[in-house]
């Protein structure tokens, strides 16, 4: 059967809205999808503040920004529906919204961007809320997207995403595992910034800087990296423990951005590392999909495979679509799958007591 679905995903580098309208094939219990078009609407800087700043709110001004939230993303996905000529061509969204509080351990997550004001802009079904349910049974609620990877890039044994946050999925027989390794882009991008920048395109300083063992050492020492998996972080992790390590080191900008994407690859070397003792997975012949904003930047892929080197995993960048889009691509699956009351979160990924059913359906649509 086939899907006509968007997806939508707001991650914390806070680049923008990611928006990406997929074809999904179901045939016999096997998937297959085209990314039909796509597209990332920059945040203002309004934006960027209101949803940077959203967890300092009171509870109204927050409840308030989550309904004006949703009504921006159902207007800007109104305009990629006019943009690609889709009037009519959509069966539903799926949401992931932009994460504010991740508490698993208090069994409580936040994603603002009301799904019903969605709902009520577009006039079409909308699927949000889609982390909640996992968390309710005990799940970090992060990652999600390995269900995605298990039904449409079942090719590869490890799948790295680097974005505000860089996550590892790891394939053993059937089963899919996920965790957060570390803090990506959100802190390379706050870096960045200090020279006037929205990003380090390309990773262009990080590589006209030089490594600082020092703060390398202090970084790689980080209790969370001790803690096995599964495990998950919230965005503060990144600008209230990490980023303050980094600026008080007192580098120049080029010699902190160098040395810590030489950290994200060695935290993630650690972690297949870690997978291979605990899992009996051997690493030598195996592929590494590299996906997210981070894969554009070539300092840091190139640190990656240095680090990987010796280890026979090879890191693989796709088509760049697929780079940008794949979180987005995989939320409006998601969204499909909640459709068809099929599982769209796994336990084994989250650590929650089951596998779920995840997300809110809004019937944004008319009898």
């Amino acid at each position: 059967m086939l899907y006509k679905a968007i997806g939508l995903m707001s991650g914390s580098s806070l680049d923008g809205l990611d928006i990406a309208y997929v074809h999904f094939q179901e045939t016999g219990g096997k998937w297959s999808m085209e990314i039909v078009a796509a597209e990332c609407y920059p945040y203002t800087g309004e934006w960027v503040e209101k949803l940077k700043n959203a967890i300092h709110l009171s509870a109204q001004d927050y409840m308030l920004l989550h309904a004006e939230y949703g009504h921006y993303i159902g207007r800007e996905v109104n305009r990629f529906i006019a943009a690609h000529h889709l009037e009519h061509k959509v069966d539903m969204i799926a949401s992931h919204g932009h994460t504010t509080f991740h508490m698993p351990a208090q069994l409580m997550t936040g994603q603002i961007g009301d799904g019903a004001a969605i709902a009520a802009e577009t006039g079409l079904p909308v699927i949000s809320d889609l982390r909640a349910l996992d968390v309710a049974f005990g799940g970090q609620g992060a990652p999600i997207v390995p269900i995605g990877e298990k039904l449409l890039l079942a090719d590869y044994a490890f799948l790295l995403n680097i974005g505000g946050i860089a996550n590892l999925s790891f394939r053993k027989d059937d089963q899919y595992f996920a965790f957060d390794i570390c803090a990506a882009n959100r802190v390379l991008n706050m870096l960045a910034q200090q020279e006037g920048l929205l990003m380090d395109a390309g990773g262009q300083l990080a590589a006209a800087g030089s490594l600082d063992p020092s703060l390398l050492g202090s970084l790689n020492g980080l209790e969370y990296y001790d803690q096995p998996y599964p495990k998950s972080l919230a965005n503060d992790f990144g600008t209230d423990i990490v980023f303050p390590m980094v600026a008080d080191a007192g580098l120049s900008t080029s010699d902190a951005l160098h040395t810590y994407s030489v950290h994200i690859a060695a935290q993630l070397k650690r972690s297949l590392q870690e997978i291979s003792t605990r899992e009996g997975i051997s690493l030598a012949g195996q592929k590494l999909l590299v996906t997210g904003g981070g894969a554009l930047n070539g300092f840091l892929v190139e640190a990656i495979r240095n680090e990987l080197a010796g280890t026979g995993v090879e890191a693989v960048v796709p088509d760049r679509q697929l780079i940008e889009f794949k979180e987005a691509v995989i939320m409006a699956l998601i969204g499909v799958l909640r459709w068809r009351e099929e599982y769209n979160v796994l336990a084994s990924v989250t650590g929650a007591r089951r596998n779920s059913i995840g997300g809110a359906l809004w019937l944004g649509v008319e009898a």
